[in-house]
């Protein structure tokens, strides 16, 4: 049943192109110019980003960098971005894996990555190189998916590809950017390990965990499903969604976790 469910729901410009390639990605960019709920759903969580910085980052020196860009527009709402992906992607400022970043020590005032951080093989080495590029005070700001009741139901049903697994260690045995991803890892990572996390990487602190985003998320279809109302219905689904929020515990699909670099030596 639920494969049958998934089937009806999936984007049909999206089928039978590898997940891995540049073309699945372009086909993604196309879909977000002309899908008006998803890049609503974009542009907020662009701006969650803004507001982020806004609160902890102010005054830091240093460059923005997205991780995982993908097929995002992020420079529309945030010019002063440098985009990076680990595909060759023409729209992509660098090509460069999130472990591997082309800056100099202490060159970066925040890390931003929208839905990339699952997708990580080695979160470790992503949290070292994080450490190495930033600035003392900066940050990283993650959107991850969330561990709610309905969170866990939408992942663990309609994700076949992305098995949400609670139990599963940091690392996985992914040989592709898009293979190996498990949704739950942000959980993994900085609720049920935030002990272990905190003792390996000292020179981090969690200074946000927010819970935010219900019906906007679910019927824009992101961009691997179908968007399920019409566009004219963006602004209703926003205000829905900021009526729902005091629920989000519950109902929320993303969350927002934010690192800062300590500034002591």
């Amino acid at each position: 049943m639920m494969e049958l469910l998934r089937r009806a729901l999936s984007e049909p410009a999206l089928r039978g192109v590898a997940v891995d390639t540049v073309d699945f990605t372009e086909t993604q960019r196309l879909l977000l110019g002309r899908k008006r709920l998803t890049r609503r759903l974009y542009e907020s969580l662009y701006r969650e980003c803004l507001r982020v910085e806004d609160r902890f980052l102010r005054g830091v020196p240093g460059i923005r960098v997205e991780i995982g860009s993908g097929a995002g527009f992020i420079k529309d709402v945030i010019p002063d971005t440098v985009t990076t992906d680990i595909k060759a992607l023409p729209f992509v400022d660098i090509q460069a894996s999130a472990d591997c970043l082309p800056f100099d020590a202490g060159s970066v005032r925040a890390i931003l990555g929208i839905n990339v951080f699952h997708h990580l093989p080695d979160p470790r080495s992503f949290f070292r190189e994080a450490l190495r590029v930033l600035n003392p005070g900066g940050g990283v700001v993650l959107v991850e998916p969330y561990y709610g009741v309905v969170a866990r139901l939408v992942y663990g049903r309609l994700h076949r590809s992305e098995p949400y697994d609670l139990r599963a260690g940091w690392e996985t045995d992914a040989r592709t950017p898009m293979s190996g991803a498990n949704p739950a890892l942000s959980f993994i990572v900085f609720v049920r390990d935030r002990a272990h996390f905190e003792h390996e990487f000292p020179q981090f602190e969690i200074v946000l965990s927010r819970s935010h985003t219900q019906l906007l998320y679910i019927l824009s279809g992101g961009t691997n499903f179908r968007q399920l109302v019409p566009g004219s219905f963006a602004g209703l689904v926003a205000r829905v969604d900021l009526t729902l929020s005091p629920l989000n515990r519950f109902l929320a699909l993303l969350q927002t976790v934010t690192l800062l670099k300590r500034t002591e030596s």
